[in-house]
């Protein structure tokens, strides 16, 4: 049976951790039969939050926090998903506007074979609601990502994703973004290389309470799609994993 590390990245949001880490545990033991841990990745918080994930941590034995010094969510996934020992490991945003119904599929597509799963909010079959400024700009800049890249998959942001083991090995130290684009530039590095990508329907609900600066992470996002186009890829070399 897998081991499955799901990761939390959070910049202070002493307002949700508790209770979304409830509610995801909650969710874990009723749905999914694998070992699994939740990894609270604080990420230079100012506020209550990283009390809480130390408290939660005390509390839960299937819980555990990681803290950096510095904000960057790209950061704190790098560091958290390098240093897993886990199988699968995957990812959501703290807010949970991903459904959770989702998640035991993506840890079956890792399962069954595939190297990365990642929820879809733009693939026939899923369901969003949010304001139009966020969808007309989600839809344009995965339309832009398809013609500079050619990529096969609809939605390269969903904060809702999976990965194997070895694949996290050999990808993820090469990602450079720290921040939003980190997601991106991680399913880049993965098709020039050949790993097989699960995309996967999700219901999603935008958090009218997000701290995300759609404007500001859309100009970060373009300015990393251009630094992938324009400037050489880095070379993953092979580990002892992937020669086995």
């Amino acid at each position: 049976m897998s081991t499955v590390d799901v990761i939390i990245p959070v910049y202070n949001e002493e307002e949700q951790t508790a209770q979304s880490v409830t509610t995801l545990r909650q969710f874990l033991k009723e749905n999914l039969p694998s070992k699994w841990t939740i990894v609270i990745a604080d990420n230079g918080s100012t506020d209550n939050t990283l009390s809480i994930a130390q408290a939660l941590s005390l509390e839960y034995p299937d819980v555990r926090y990681v803290h950096l010094p510095e904000k960057g969510r790209g950061r704190a996934l790098r560091q958290t998903i390098v240093g897993s020992p886990a199988d699968i490991i995957s990812y959501m945003d703290v807010d949970l506007s991903t459904h959770l119904n989702a998640f035991p599929p993506l840890v079956k597509a890792i399962e069954d074979g595939y190297d990365i799963a990642i929820g879809s909010r733009l693939m026939s079959g899923a369901k969003t609601t949010r304001c139009f400024k966020r969808e007309l700009t989600s839809r344009a800049y995965n339309l832009l990502l398809k013609a500079m890249f050619f990529t096969p998959f609809c939605d390269a942001q969903c904060g809702f994703k999976a990965i194997s083991h070895r694949a996290a090995q050999d990808l993820v130290p090469l990602v450079r973004n720290e921040m939003w684009f980190f997601d991106t530039e991680l399913l880049i590095l993965a098709c020039r290389k050949g790993y097989k990508i699960k995309e996967i329907p999700v219901t999603w609900i935008e958090d009218p309470g997000s701290k995300v600066n759609v404007l500001k992470t859309a100009t970060e996002d373009i300015k990393g799609l251009l630094r992938m186009r324009f400037k050489p890829l880095p070379t993953i070399p092979q580990n002892a994993d992937s020669l086995k």
